[in-house]
Protein backbone atom coordinates (compact mmCIF):
# COMPACT_ATOMS: atom_id res chain seq x y z
CA UNK A 1 0.00 0.00 0.00
CA UNK A 2 3.18 2.10 0.93
CA UNK A 3 4.02 1.81 -2.63
CA UNK A 4 0.60 2.53 -4.39
CA UNK A 5 0.49 5.47 -2.45
CA UNK A 6 3.95 6.74 -3.47
CA UNK A 7 3.29 5.68 -6.90
CA UNK A 8 -0.25 7.86 -6.82
CA UNK A 9 1.76 10.78 -5.24
CA UNK A 10 4.42 10.60 -8.20
CA UNK A 11 1.54 10.69 -10.68
CA UNK A 12 -0.69 13.16 -9.30
CA UNK A 13 2.66 15.87 -8.74
CA UNK A 14 3.15 15.14 -12.58
CA UNK A 15 -0.34 15.69 -13.71
CA UNK A 16 -0.45 18.62 -11.15
CA UNK A 17 3.01 20.13 -13.23
CA UNK A 18 1.33 19.78 -16.95
CA UNK A 19 -2.40 21.46 -15.58
CA UNK A 20 0.19 24.44 -14.03
CA UNK A 21 2.15 24.45 -16.97
CA UNK A 22 -0.71 24.49 -19.35
CA UNK A 23 -2.24 27.53 -16.95
CA UNK A 24 0.73 29.64 -17.26
CA UNK A 25 1.09 29.26 -20.79
CA UNK A 26 -2.24 30.72 -21.14
CA UNK A 27 -2.50 33.10 -18.77
CA UNK A 28 -4.72 31.47 -16.65
CA UNK A 29 -4.83 31.09 -12.42
CA UNK A 30 -3.90 27.42 -11.98
CA UNK A 31 -6.92 27.60 -9.21
CA UNK A 32 -9.68 28.14 -11.85
CA UNK A 33 -9.19 24.80 -13.38
CA UNK A 34 -10.03 21.67 -11.04
CA UNK A 35 -8.63 17.88 -11.47
CA UNK A 36 -11.56 15.41 -11.52
CA UNK A 37 -9.74 11.64 -11.12
CA UNK A 38 -11.71 9.25 -12.89
CA UNK A 39 -11.12 6.50 -10.76
CA UNK A 40 -13.43 3.53 -12.61
CA UNK A 41 -12.09 0.17 -12.44
CA UNK A 42 -9.95 0.80 -9.90
CA UNK A 43 -10.85 -0.24 -6.14
CA UNK A 44 -12.22 1.89 -3.33
CA UNK A 45 -8.52 1.64 -1.18
CA UNK A 46 -7.57 4.13 -4.16
CA UNK A 47 -9.67 6.00 -3.83
CA UNK A 48 -9.21 6.66 -0.03
CA UNK A 49 -5.07 7.07 -0.91
CA UNK A 50 -6.17 9.71 -3.33
CA UNK A 51 -8.40 11.12 -0.65
CA UNK A 52 -5.15 11.11 1.44
CA UNK A 53 -2.95 12.59 -1.51
CA UNK A 54 -6.01 15.39 -1.12
CA UNK A 55 -7.88 14.78 -4.23
CA UNK A 56 -11.65 16.26 -3.60
CA UNK A 57 -13.09 15.31 -7.31
CA UNK A 58 -13.40 11.78 -8.29
CA UNK A 59 -15.79 10.32 -11.64
CA UNK A 60 -16.89 6.95 -12.55
CA UNK A 61 -18.86 5.87 -15.67
CA UNK A 62 -20.40 2.64 -14.38
CA UNK A 63 -23.23 2.81 -12.27
CA UNK A 64 -22.43 -0.90 -10.97
CA UNK A 65 -19.00 -0.13 -10.08
CA UNK A 66 -19.64 3.30 -8.50
CA UNK A 67 -22.28 2.94 -6.36
CA UNK A 68 -20.77 0.10 -4.30
CA UNK A 69 -17.42 1.97 -4.08
CA UNK A 70 -18.99 5.57 -3.32
CA UNK A 71 -20.82 3.54 -0.46
CA UNK A 72 -17.86 2.31 0.83
CA UNK A 73 -15.78 6.04 0.55
CA UNK A 74 -19.16 7.99 1.70
CA UNK A 75 -17.26 8.76 4.68
CA UNK A 76 -14.34 10.89 2.90
CA UNK A 77 -14.82 14.55 1.76
CA UNK A 78 -15.60 13.68 -2.24
CA UNK A 79 -17.52 14.96 -4.49
CA UNK A 80 -18.91 12.26 -6.94
CA UNK A 81 -18.78 13.06 -10.79
CA UNK A 82 -21.33 10.43 -13.11
CA UNK A 83 -19.11 10.93 -16.82
CA UNK A 84 -20.74 8.12 -18.42
CA UNK A 85 -24.05 7.21 -20.65
CA UNK A 86 -26.86 6.83 -18.77
CA UNK A 87 -29.62 4.73 -18.73
CA UNK A 88 -32.73 5.67 -17.12
CA UNK A 89 -32.98 2.76 -15.06
CA UNK A 90 -29.69 3.40 -13.29
CA UNK A 91 -30.96 6.88 -12.09
CA UNK A 92 -32.74 6.48 -8.90
CA UNK A 93 -28.53 4.44 -8.24
CA UNK A 94 -26.93 7.18 -9.32
CA UNK A 95 -28.68 10.09 -7.31
CA UNK A 96 -28.34 8.42 -3.88
CA UNK A 97 -24.54 9.33 -4.33
CA UNK A 98 -23.43 11.63 -7.42
CA UNK A 99 -22.72 15.48 -6.80
CA UNK A 100 -22.84 16.04 -10.58
CA UNK A 101 -24.01 14.75 -13.64
CA UNK A 102 -21.19 15.47 -16.50
CA UNK A 103 -23.25 13.11 -19.41
CA UNK A 104 -26.76 14.92 -19.81
CA UNK A 105 -27.95 14.56 -23.43
CA UNK A 106 -31.44 13.87 -23.35
CA UNK A 107 -34.64 15.41 -22.29
CA UNK A 108 -36.02 12.07 -21.04
CA UNK A 109 -32.71 11.55 -18.79
CA UNK A 110 -33.48 15.43 -17.61
CA UNK A 111 -36.97 14.36 -16.04
CA UNK A 112 -35.60 11.13 -14.63
CA UNK A 113 -33.08 13.08 -12.60
CA UNK A 114 -35.37 15.83 -11.98
CA UNK A 115 -37.91 13.31 -10.03
CA UNK A 116 -35.08 10.90 -8.58
CA UNK A 117 -33.43 14.84 -6.92
CA UNK A 118 -36.54 15.62 -5.44
CA UNK A 119 -37.14 12.02 -4.32
CA UNK A 120 -33.95 11.86 -2.40
CA UNK A 121 -34.15 15.59 -1.16
CA UNK A 122 -30.90 16.59 -3.13
CA UNK A 123 -30.04 19.19 -5.49
CA UNK A 124 -27.75 17.63 -8.26
CA UNK A 125 -25.22 19.37 -10.71
CA UNK A 126 -26.09 18.88 -14.52
CA UNK A 127 -23.30 19.21 -17.40
CA UNK A 128 -24.34 18.98 -21.01
CA UNK A 129 -22.42 16.27 -22.51
CA UNK A 130 -22.06 18.08 -26.48
CA UNK A 131 -21.36 15.49 -28.94
CA UNK A 132 -18.65 17.54 -31.61
CA UNK A 133 -18.86 14.50 -33.97
CA UNK A 134 -22.79 15.42 -34.58
CA UNK A 135 -21.62 19.31 -35.40
CA UNK A 136 -24.68 19.37 -37.68
CA UNK A 137 -27.45 17.42 -35.65
CA UNK A 138 -28.44 15.76 -39.11
CA UNK A 139 -28.17 12.98 -40.93
CA UNK A 140 -26.01 11.10 -37.78
CA UNK A 141 -29.07 11.86 -35.74
CA UNK A 142 -28.71 13.75 -32.69
CA UNK A 143 -26.61 11.89 -30.59
CA UNK A 144 -23.15 11.50 -30.99
CA UNK A 145 -20.89 8.27 -31.34
CA UNK A 146 -19.46 8.73 -27.90
CA UNK A 147 -23.49 10.14 -26.64
CA UNK A 148 -24.21 14.13 -25.73
CA UNK A 149 -26.40 16.14 -27.77
CA UNK A 150 -25.61 17.60 -30.63
CA UNK A 151 -24.22 21.68 -30.59
CA UNK A 152 -28.33 22.71 -32.41
CA UNK A 153 -29.58 20.55 -29.48
CA UNK A 154 -27.76 22.84 -26.40
CA UNK A 155 -29.81 25.51 -25.82
CA UNK A 156 -32.93 23.43 -25.51
CA UNK A 157 -31.61 21.15 -23.41
CA UNK A 158 -30.14 23.73 -21.03
CA UNK A 159 -33.68 25.54 -20.72
CA UNK A 160 -35.05 21.88 -19.66
CA UNK A 161 -32.33 21.30 -16.96
CA UNK A 162 -32.90 25.10 -15.40
CA UNK A 163 -36.39 24.35 -15.21
CA UNK A 164 -35.96 20.94 -13.67
CA UNK A 165 -36.96 20.59 -9.96
CA UNK A 166 -33.74 19.17 -7.84
CA UNK A 167 -31.51 19.67 -11.18
CA UNK A 168 -28.97 22.52 -10.95
CA UNK A 169 -27.60 23.46 -14.67
CA UNK A 170 -24.19 23.40 -14.32
CA UNK A 171 -22.51 23.77 -17.81
CA UNK A 172 -20.59 21.80 -20.55
CA UNK A 173 -18.79 18.44 -20.85
CA UNK A 174 -17.11 17.14 -24.43
CA UNK A 175 -15.09 14.18 -25.09
CA UNK A 176 -12.84 14.62 -27.56
CA UNK A 177 -14.39 13.21 -31.31
CA UNK A 178 -13.30 10.22 -32.90
CA UNK A 179 -15.00 11.25 -36.27
CA UNK A 180 -16.06 14.20 -37.93
CA UNK A 181 -14.51 17.96 -38.91
CA UNK A 182 -12.77 17.72 -34.81
CA UNK A 183 -10.98 14.43 -35.13
CA UNK A 184 -7.36 14.37 -34.10
CA UNK A 185 -7.52 18.03 -33.30
CA UNK A 186 -8.73 18.19 -29.36
CA UNK A 187 -7.56 21.67 -29.15
CA UNK A 188 -10.20 22.94 -31.92
CA UNK A 189 -12.58 20.68 -30.52
CA UNK A 190 -12.52 22.34 -27.44
CA UNK A 191 -12.15 25.65 -28.34
CA UNK A 192 -15.74 24.90 -30.44
CA UNK A 193 -16.98 23.88 -26.90
CA UNK A 194 -15.89 27.19 -25.40
CA UNK A 195 -17.99 28.78 -28.56
CA UNK A 196 -21.01 26.78 -26.92
CA UNK A 197 -20.50 27.66 -23.08
CA UNK A 198 -20.22 31.33 -24.10
CA UNK A 199 -23.54 31.03 -26.30
CA UNK A 200 -24.77 29.33 -23.26
CA UNK A 201 -24.06 31.67 -20.89
CA UNK A 202 -25.84 34.11 -22.67
CA UNK A 203 -29.17 32.93 -20.72
CA UNK A 204 -27.67 31.11 -18.14
CA UNK A 205 -25.00 32.80 -16.62
CA UNK A 206 -24.29 30.72 -13.48
CA UNK A 207 -23.79 27.62 -15.96
CA UNK A 208 -19.91 28.20 -16.43
CA UNK A 209 -18.54 24.69 -15.92
CA UNK A 210 -16.32 23.56 -18.79
CA UNK A 211 -15.57 19.95 -18.34
CA UNK A 212 -12.99 19.03 -21.79
CA UNK A 213 -9.56 17.14 -21.45
CA UNK A 214 -8.45 13.67 -20.10
CA UNK A 215 -5.30 12.35 -19.68
CA UNK A 216 -3.61 12.61 -23.08
CA UNK A 217 -5.16 16.04 -24.28
CA UNK A 218 -5.74 18.03 -20.57
CA UNK A 219 -3.13 20.80 -21.93
CA UNK A 220 -5.24 21.62 -25.28
CA UNK A 221 -8.24 21.63 -22.66
CA UNK A 222 -6.35 24.16 -20.24
CA UNK A 223 -5.29 26.23 -23.20
CA UNK A 224 -9.11 26.47 -24.71
CA UNK A 225 -10.09 27.61 -21.16
CA UNK A 226 -11.75 24.55 -19.59
CA UNK A 227 -12.58 24.71 -15.63
CA UNK A 228 -12.84 20.79 -15.32
CA UNK A 229 -10.34 18.01 -16.66
CA UNK A 230 -10.46 14.46 -16.40
CA UNK A 231 -7.35 12.27 -15.38
CA UNK A 232 -7.89 8.85 -15.03
CA UNK A 233 -4.69 6.54 -16.68
CA UNK A 234 -2.09 9.28 -15.82
CA UNK A 235 -3.05 9.23 -12.30
CA UNK A 236 -3.53 5.85 -11.88
CA UNK A 237 -2.02 3.83 -14.30
CA UNK A 238 -3.01 1.32 -17.35
CA UNK A 239 -6.53 0.97 -16.64
CA UNK A 240 -6.71 -3.22 -16.14
CA UNK A 241 -9.06 -5.46 -18.64
CA UNK A 242 -12.84 -4.88 -17.58
CA UNK A 243 -14.13 -8.76 -17.26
Amino acid sequence: MTDRRTELADNLAHVEERISTACAKAGRNRADVTLVVVTKTYPASDVRLLAELGVRHVAENRDQDAAPKAAECSDLPLDWHFVGQLQTNKVRSVVNYADVVQSVDRPKLVTALSKEAVRAGRELGCLIQVALDAESGDNEGQLGRRGGVAPAGVDALADAIAAAEGLRLGGVMTVAPLAGPYAGHPRAAFERLMEISSGLRGNHPAANMVSAGMSADLDDAVAAGATHVRVGTAVLGVRPRLG
